[in-house]
C-alpha cells in the first residue's frame, strides 16, 4: 500500500526553527527540494526544512537555489515553482521517485501541514483533468480539498505494490466557484496541481530526475542493505557509467563508506596512509602496516587478534578501472580485505582493465567465506535437530532447512578445485542463492526426511 513514511516529504517553516509553518516540499536529491514560489514568498527568504516522518534527519536551512525562482507572477505564466538549495546535504534522506504521466482516473495522496495539523493531514483525490498549465483533482467532498499549508505537497499516486508510488505533482491552488474564503463555504470546490511533466519543462534537474534514467531504485536499494550489513559477501561489486541514474543512486549512497578513493584521482600511497591512520596500528608498526599494504610480503603481527572477515568499515573504490594501473591495485585491496575491511568495487566500463583480477583476488574469497558461514549456520541447525529429537515439540526448534548440510558441503568442496576465477564465481553465487533458499524455506510437513536424517518413528510405523 506504499510508504506510511517518507523521507522526502517535507515540512517548511519560513525563517529558522522558530517561524510559523508555512508549506511543504518534495526531495529532490540530497541537496535540492521542490515546493511553490509563493510558499518562500521572495527569492531571497530563508526557509528552515523539516524531515517532518523522519526525526532522525536533522533539519536545515535552505534558499533558493541559481535559477530556481520561477514565481509566474506577471500574469503570461502561472508556473509557482521554487528550487531551494540546503544549507548542507542530507544524503540519508531517500529523494522522491518521480513520474511525469498522471493518469485521468486516477487516485492520489496528498499531505499537507494546515492550522492545527502541524503534524501533518491527509487528504485523498482523483485526477480529473486540465486547467491550463494545471492539472485539477477533484475531491469526495469539499472538506478533502487542499488548504493553506498544503501548498508545494507532493500528489503521489496510490499505488498497491510496494515501491510503485510516485509524485506525480506539487499542490499549488484550490478554487471554489462561489469564490468564497473557505472550499465548504463554495458549492463546488477543486483542487489543482502543477504537473512534474510541466516542471521537467521550466527545471533541467527535474527533467533529469524524472526521465527513464533519473534514478536506478534497484541498486540505491541494493547499496542501502548492502552497507547495512546482514547476509551479504563482504565484497561488492559494480558496473556504474557515469551519468546516469545508477550513477546518482552510487553517489547518493556513498556517505555510508567510511573510506572512498577514487580511481585516478587518489594515489594508492594516499590511500594507503589513510588506511593506516584508520587502523590506528602502534606507533612502532605504522612504517610496516605502510610498506606491507603497498608492497606485500609477509602481513605485521596484529596483537590485538583482528578483525573477523567483513566486519570492519567500508572501503568503497570508485572508478577503479581508472587507475593509471588497476591490476597492480588490486593484490593492495586484497590484504585490506584481510584486515576486515567491506569492499564495494566500481567499474566505469563493463571493458575496464583488471576484471578478471578483481574476481580473483577479491569477490571469488569474499563470496566463498559467506557460503562457508551460511553451511556452518545449515550445519549448526541440523546438530540442534539431532541433539534435541524427540526431547521438544518440532515447533519449538529453528525449522530445518530443504537440503542436508552435507550435500552443501560437498558441493562448496568442490566448487574450491574449479580452476577459472569466473566459472568458480558464477558457481559459487548460484550456490549461494540455493543456500539462502534452503534457511528461508525450510522443509514443510510430508516432505521426505533429509538425507541421513531420520526423525523418531510416527504412530504406526516400524522404526
Amino acid at each position: 500500500m506504499g510508504e506510511l513514511r517518507a523521507d522526502w516529504r517535507l515540512r517548511l517553516r519560513r525563517g529558522g526553527a522558530d517561524g510559523p509553518v508555512c508549506g511543504a516540499g518534495v526531495l529532490l536529491t540530497q541537496d535540492r527540494m521542490l515546493t511553490c514560489a509563493h510558499v518562500v514568498g521572495e527569492p531571497d527568504a530563508r526557509m528552515w526544512v523539516e524531515f517532518a516522518e523522519n526525526p532522525g534527519i536533522p533539519a536545515v536551512g535552505a534558499r533558493v537555489a541559481p535559477g530556481g525562482w520561477l514565481p509566474g507572477l506577471d500574469g503570461s505564466s502561472r508556473e509557482d515553482v521554487a528550487v531551494l538549495a540546503l544549507d548542507s546535504p542530507r544524503p540519508q534522506a531517500a529523494p522522491a521517485p518521480l513520474g511525469r504521466e498522471p493518469e485521468r482516473g486516477r487516485e492520489v495522496w496528498l499531505g499537507g501541514y494546515s492550522q492545527a495539523f502541524d503534524d501533518g493531514m491527509w487528504l485523498t483525490g482523483r485526477i480529473s483533468g486540465t486547467h491550463g498549465q494545471w492539472v485539477q483533482i477533484d475531491a469526495g467532498a469539499n472538506a478533502e480539498v487542499v488548504r493553506p499549508g498544503f501548498s508545494g505537497a507532493a500528489v503521489q499516486t496510490r499505488d498497491e505494490g510496494p515501491r510503485t508510488e510516485q509524485v506525480v505533482g506539487l499542490v499549488v491552488s484550490w478554487r471554489g466557484d462561489l469564490e468564497l474564503a473557505t472550499p465548504v463555504e463554495n458549492d463546488l470546490a477543486f483542487s489543482y496541481m502543477i504537473p512534474i511533466a510541466r516542471i521537467a519543462e521550466l527545471v533541467p534537474l527535474v527533467a533529469e530526475l524524472s526521465g527513464p534514467d533519473g534514478w536506478d531504485r534497484g541498486l540505491d536499494r541494493r547499496l542501502r542493505d548492502w552497507f547495512a550489513g546482514g547476509d551479504e559477501p563482504a565484497v561488492r561489486f559494480g558496473v556504474v557509467r557515469r551519468g546516469t541514474g545508477r550513477d546518482r543512486a552510487l553517489e547518493h549512497q556513498l556517505h555510508r563508506a567510511h573510506l572512498v578513493h577514487r580511481g585516478g584521482a587518489t594515489r594508492p600511497r594516499d590511500l594507503v596512509d589513510t588506511l593506516v591512520t584508520q587502523l590506528r596500528p602502534p606507533s612502532y608498526q605504522r612504517h610496516t602496516y605502510r610498506d606491507w599494504l603497498l608492497e606485500g610480503g609477509t602481513a605485521p603481527d596484529r596483537s590485538d587478534g583482528g578483525r573477523a572477515p567483513g566486519t570492519g568499515p567500508v572501503l568503497a573504490v570508485i572508478g577503479l578501472d581508472e587507475d593509471p594501473d588497476p591490476a597492480s591495485l588490486v593484490p593492495l585491496l586484497a590484504r585490506v580485505r584481510t584486515l576486515g575491511f567491506r569492499l564495494l568495487i566500481v567499474f566505469r566500463s563493463a571493458a575496464g582493465e583488471g576484471l578478471a583480477e578483481v574476481a580473483r583476488q577479491l569477490l571469488v574469497p569474499a563470496v566463498e567465506e559467506q557460503a562457508e558461514a551460511l553451511v556452518r549456520r545449515v550445519e549448526h541447525i541440523e546438530r540442534e535437530w539431532s541433539g534435541l529429537r524427540g526431547m521438544v515439540d518440532s515447533a519449538s526448534l529453528v525449522p530445518r532447512p530443504a537440503v542436508a548440510a552435507a550435500a552443501r558441503r560437498r558441493r562448496l568442496r568442490e566448487l574450491r578445485s574449479l580452476a577459472d576465477p569466473q566459472d568458480r564465481l558464477a558457481e559459487l553465487k548460484e550456490l549461494l542463492r540455493e543456500l539462502r533458499d534452503d534457511l528461508d524455506r525450510p522443509r514443510g510437513p510430508g516432505q521426505p526426511d533429509l538425507p541421513g536424517q531420520r526423525t523418531a518413528p510416527g504412530p504406526g510405523e516400524r522404526p
